[in-house]
């Protein structure tokens, strides 16, 4: 860290630090627009339909537990990695929102409950929810815009 007085350093290093923090971002992280499945089927479509249950199906709230039990601590991720990048916003969003995407994965992961009906468990050969091929899974994905 470096250390800055006198008037027109400290001037030049918040200019400096402004121009940086001023581009501002935006980082999205989620089943983006392009995520589809072989025949066409939106991934987000299925992601919500899993998140919020069918009449044929109980919700599994992998997001919501993941944004319940993590969220509390993006802001300080953020902080710290702005910091590791010398305030660089783009880079700073990049890796807070694979950050992010990890714990929503790890999220479907961890989940097991409510379990699978038996004729659900027949058909894929194996009982756990929210993974058949992986592909929903392996689309959770970051799109940064700085």
């Amino acid at each position: 860290m470096a250390t800055i007085s006198g008037g027109e350093k400290l001037e030049q290093a918040l200019a400096e630090l402004g121009r940086k923090l001023g581009r501002g971002g935006e980082v999205k992280i989620g089943y983006l627009s392009n995520a589809k499945y072989p025949d066409g089927t939106s991934v987000a479509l299925v992601g919500a339909l899993n998140e919020w249950g069918t009449s044929r199906a109980p919700p599994r709230p992998a997001i919501r537990n993941m944004i319940r039990e993590k969220s509390s601590t993006w802001s300080a991720s953020a902080a710290a990695i702005l910091k590791h990048t010398n305030n660089d916003v783009p880079r700073t969003l990049q890796l807070l929102g694979e950050g992010i995407k990890g714990q929503w994965q790890q999220s479907i992961r961890d989940l097991w409950s409510p379990p699978l009906a038996q004729s659900t468990v027949d058909r894929k050969g194996f009982d756990k929810p929210l993974i058949e091929t992986g592909h929903m899974l392996n689309s959770v994905g970051v799109e940064v815009k700085a």
